[in-house]
């Protein structure tokens, strides 16, 4: 790894994970010299940025955010773009203008492995990952050019609780600065105080919702009946709006109960797991319970919300979904998976295309061997040890992510598939 002198760079920070995250990144990027701006959208972007002289509030309407991000990255002379996530408006405009200009773009997302990392690529993320461009034989040709050993998953944190409460509390400023950012639009579809509803809501009844999901996870491992399991994703996921397969949520839920009704054996059931931060801005249970009698298959579709996944997929026969990161830990036990989205981990040695129908009658299993290769070497590329939302997790990711954002690529003469593992992972 070759570390550039900070002192050359100037980080230009769009929006970041609720909470202080960004804010105390850009404090360590400055002890290296490098100079941090930050672009905010609302007074939760302010709020949490602690430096008032590098903050330049964008007011909108959204048609001037072009030109001004043109003139940011200009006026600034930006070397580099950092954002959480690469796909809403403000974002895709950004990275448009910053890979004209030959800026370096570094793209944080959600683990690929959570929950235990994170995720950091250059360029892009999700179905827009530079991952996507390589093969499993360009993988395995990459692994032979790294010298690290097998990475475990690191210590335990809880990180759950506290992204509840920075999504409540970052909405929560946002509805209190609102009149300051009028004509700024939000990017997932409901208003600010719908949205601060939705987080208040989810944080107040957690230990309810605990409880629900321990009964009636007990309730299927207690019932001794063969079942797949379908991992939900949020409505508002930039991964299932922007590279999945359906144009709704009830579209999904429509294709697997059909298939499930069509080909799966009578005595086996149907268990649609929700994901742990589901706001119920969606009506879930209610739209499963009606095409699940539609389909005459009612007795035998369970609705799950939340729930340990670890514990339900240590039975299950096999996990279905649009594009979850969650379908990881499906493959890492061998199970059958069957994707409908673009992801890095849908590809033909590890995911089923089988029409759905057929993958309930018989599921087939993942390539044990590329998984174990695919997983190795996202660990050495693209995944880091920490969190986001918890001190304790935040601490360990800072430990690693400052050397990744200032290393540049090494001059090999290695193969093209190596070239990707560059560019992917910022090292050498």
């Amino acid at each position: 790894m070759i570390l550039t002198d900070g002192a050359t760079r100037r980080f230009l920070f769009l929006q970041g994970p609720h909470g202080p995250f960004f804010a105390k990144l850009a404090r360590r990027l400055r002890v290296s010299g490098a100079t941090c701006h930050r672009v905010g959208f609302s007074f939760g972007d302010r709020a949490f940025w602690t430096d008032g002289a590098s903050y330049t509030a964008f007011r909108g309407p959204l048609a001037d955010w072009p030109e001004t991000c043109a003139a940011l990255l200009d006026t600034h002379e930006i070397t580099d773009l950092v954002l959480y996530g690469d796909t809403r408006p403000v974002h895709a405009e950004a990275i448009k203008l910053a890979k004209a200009r030959g800026l370096r773009v570094h793209v944080f997302e959600e683990g690929y492995l959570r929950p235990w990392w994170v995720t950091y690529e250059r360029g892009g993320s999700n179905g827009h990952s530079p991952l996507m461009d390589l093969s499993m034989d360009d993988i395995r040709a990459a692994l032979t050019q790294q010298r690290s050993p097998p990475i475990e998953a690191p210590a335990h944190w809880g990180e759950m609780r506290h992204h509840v409460f920075y999504g409540a509390l970052y909405h929560a400023l946002v509805l209190a600065g609102q009149r300051g950012y009028r004509q700024m639009a939000p990017h997932r579809g409901v208003t600010v105080g719908q949205e601060f509803v939705l987080h208040f809501k989810r944080l107040v009844f957690m230990p309810l919702h605990w409880a629900q999901r321990a009964i009636a996870t007990a309730r299927i491992k207690r019932g001794g009946y063969p079942y797949h399991l379908v991992l939900l994703q949020l409505d508002h996921d930039a991964s299932l709006r922007h590279h999945g397969a359906f144009p709704t949520t009830r579209a999904f839920f429509e294709h697997v109960i059909e298939g499930f009704a069509t080909g799966a054996p009578p005595h086996h059931h149907l268990v649609l797991k929700a994901h742990p931060l589901e706001d119920g801005r969606v009506p879930q249970r209610r739209l499963i319970g009606e095409i699940a009698g539609r389909f005459g298959v009612a007795d035998r579709v369970h609705y799950l919300r939340g729930g340990k996944l670890a514990h339900l997929l240590d039975n299950a026969r096999s996990a279905l979904t649009v594009n979850s990161t969650a379908a990881q830990q499906a493959l890492w036990r061998g199970l059958p998976v069957r994707a409908f989205g673009a992801s890095v981990y849908a590809r033909p040695e590890l995911t089923s295309d089988q029409p759905v129908a057929a993958f309930f009658a018989d599921p087939q299993p993942p390539d044990r061997a590329a998984y174990t290769a695919f997983r190795q070497y996202l660990l050495q590329s693209s995944q880091l040890p920490g969190g986001y939302y918890s001190t304790r997790g935040r601490r360990q990711l800072y430990r690693q992510i400052v050397d990744r954002m200032l290393a540049e690529p090494t001059p090999k003469t290695a193969a093209a598939s190596a070239q990707h593992l560059r560019v992917v992972s910022g090292t050498g």
